[in-house]
């Protein structure tokens, strides 16, 4: 076993140990559950790269036999100076919110209180760093007093949690890059992306869908760019793109009405060196209040945009506050009416593709989850949509997904790719035969191979025609389509043709000729036996 994998597998130990403790406490797999095993793991993780960059720092506090007497021992303009030093991605920790720290005062009275205090003065230290917004303004820190969600025993419950976190440290892992921290986030979440976890399950984007949105985005080597999602989650594809792009080259925008997605797309941008971004984190509702804006109040534009929006949402609570002269422009193609019946079938995701339209600076590029229906509607706002990124030439490709490929829903989806700068031809992939079934839970999900993945990416980037799989096509051509952005629609249909002679030809005709007349007998008997049924039948 490799030490990455030693150091994977005792994380994922930690994980499984914690949410032991919240089990035996009577909060298995709920909502409380999911707040104290993300935050407690982010305290410890916080703790854990406090110590590891002080001992990079100093070399006395990483020589002594006790890091924490040597730290301790330092005059206060030592101290000082020691903190101007951490990297901004660092929370500052005094002495007394250590774990060890908590380990050792476990057998004060009200420890419940001294562990909730220990959180809440770190989250306030680091407020001005760690907080999410609000699109009002409002502060969402880092931790919140997590004791109160245990009814009895909060004492007993706060050591267990604490007797969990001093098994090891991560002070060994912290050069670990994209691909470690992937897996740690997927597998911290994993209970909580399932329908198990009631109204808390969140559905997350396939890592393969992801990875193909960010390398068919990211091409060559790009400096100072802006990265946005409007629908962020937790955040799985700005991850992906932050990661193709480089972590330290780009800087982080997302809103998300949801804030446990909020907090979650913290945690990830923290996993991942991301920290410098946090602040552009915003909770709150895109489409009726987008938060980013220019100082002349017009929306903000970026250079690389990656959304999977929801599909169907009942938006009509807010549907007539969007009817606005500012909006005219932004929402071009029009607001999905409000439907009689079915409210939460809502078509919102056209307003987020409008929005992202919208959003994107005049070289910018985007990739959009939508749901296969769209490439092809032809009427109302998706054609509307399409028309425009025919008509002023912004439009990449479309790679059309395997079914399944969400194991959370049945609805066929295609990758809409978007780029301002593309007046050239266009690429259409059909990708919806490949893939392999496994079984997630109840539901059946198509996975990707890694070979596959790396087809669809080579296809879409070189523009390949490959028989029976893309298509490379013009915009005066997908207008003569009727707008169709289906690969499908474009392939070459090839009839087989088959040589056989004329005796059996005729014997073929023959063939078929006796099994019509049996066919038209047996309808005949079955048409008089159904007339005498029915005859048969007293109707009152």
């Amino acid at each position: 076993m490799t030490k990455t994998q030693q150091f994977e597998q005792q994380t994922k130990a930690l994980i499984d140990d914690l949410k032991s403790v919240c089990a035996n406490y009577g909060l298995g797999n709920d909502g409380n559950e999911f707040k104290i095993i993300t935050q407690v793991f982010l305290y410890k993780f916080l703790n854990d790269k406090f110590v590891y960059e002080i001992k990079q720092l100093d070399e006395s506090i990483a020589n002594a036999d006790n890091w924490e007497d040597a730290l301790n021992a330092l005059d206060e303009d030592e101290y000082e100076m020691l903190m101007m030093q951490l990297s901004e991605s660092t929370a500052r920790i005094s002495s007394d919110h250590f774990i060890s720290s908590l380990f050792n005062k476990q057998d004060e009275p009200n420890f419940a209180d001294i562990f909730d205090k220990t959180l809440t003065d770190i989250a306030v230290d680091n407020s001005d760093i760690f907080s999410v917004l609000t699109e009002g303004g409002e502060k969402i820190v880092l931790f919140e007093n997590l004791s109160k969600y245990v009814t009895d025993n909060r004492d007993q419950f706060c050591k267990a949690i604490v007797n969990k976190l001093v098994g090891f440290s991560f002070e060994n892992i912290f050069n670990e890059k994209f691909d470690f921290y992937a897996t740690i986030f997927e597998y911290l979440i994993k209970d909580y992306n399932t329908n198990s976890g009631g109204k808390y399950a969140e559905y997350f984007t396939p890592h393969a869908v992801a990875k193909i949105m960010a390398r068919c985005l990211v091409h060559g080597e790009v400096h100072n760019v802006t990265c946005y999602d409007p629908s962020a989650g937790s955040g799985t594809l700005l991850m992906n793109l932050a990661h193709e792009i480089g972590e330290e080259r780009c800087t982080i925008y997302s809103q998300d009405i949801s804030q446990k997605s909020s907090g979650l797309l913290r945690l990830n941008l923290v996993l991942n060196n991301l920290v410098h971004s946090i602040h552009n984190i915003i909770k709150g509702n895109t489409i009726l209040e987008p938060y980013h804006k220019q100082e002349s109040g017009e929306l903000e534009q970026f250079d690389y945009i990656v959304s999977n929006p929801p599909f169907k949402l009942d938006f009509s609570d807010f549907s007539e506050d969007l009817d606005t002269k500012a909006n005219k422009e932004r929402f071009f193609a029009g607001i999905p009416k409000v439907p009689a019946k079915k409210k939460e079938s809502m078509a919102i995701y056209l307003m987020f593709i409008q929005h992202i339209m919208h959003s994107l600076k005049d070289n910018g590029k985007a990739a959009i989850v939508v749901p296969t229906g769209f490439i092809t509607a032809q009427s109302g706002i998706d054609k509307k949509i399409r028309q425009k990124l025919v008509d002023e030439k912004m439009l990449a490709g479309v790679v059309s997904m395997p079914s399944n490929i969400f194991a959370s829903t049945g609805t066929n989806v295609s990758i809409l790719f978007i780029d301002k700068a593309n007046k050239g031809d266009v690429v259409l992939v059909d990708a919806s035969k490949l893939g392999e079934t496994v079984k997630e839970g109840k539901n059946q999900k198509t996975v990707l191979t890694s070979e596959e993945e790396e087809l669809i990416i080579k296809t879409f980037n070189c523009k390949d025609v490959v028989e029976d799989f893309s298509v490379v096509v013009s915009y005066e051509e997908i207008k003569n389509k009727n707008l169709s952005l289906s690969a499908g629609q474009y392939l070459e249909v090839k009839i087989e043709h088959v040589d056989i002679s004329q005796d059996e030809f005729h014997e073929k005709i023959s063939q078929f000729e006796t099994s019509l007349t049996t066919l038209f007998e047996e309808s005949k008997v079955l048409g008089s036996e159904i007339e005498k049924s029915l005859k048969g039948f007293r109707y009152e």
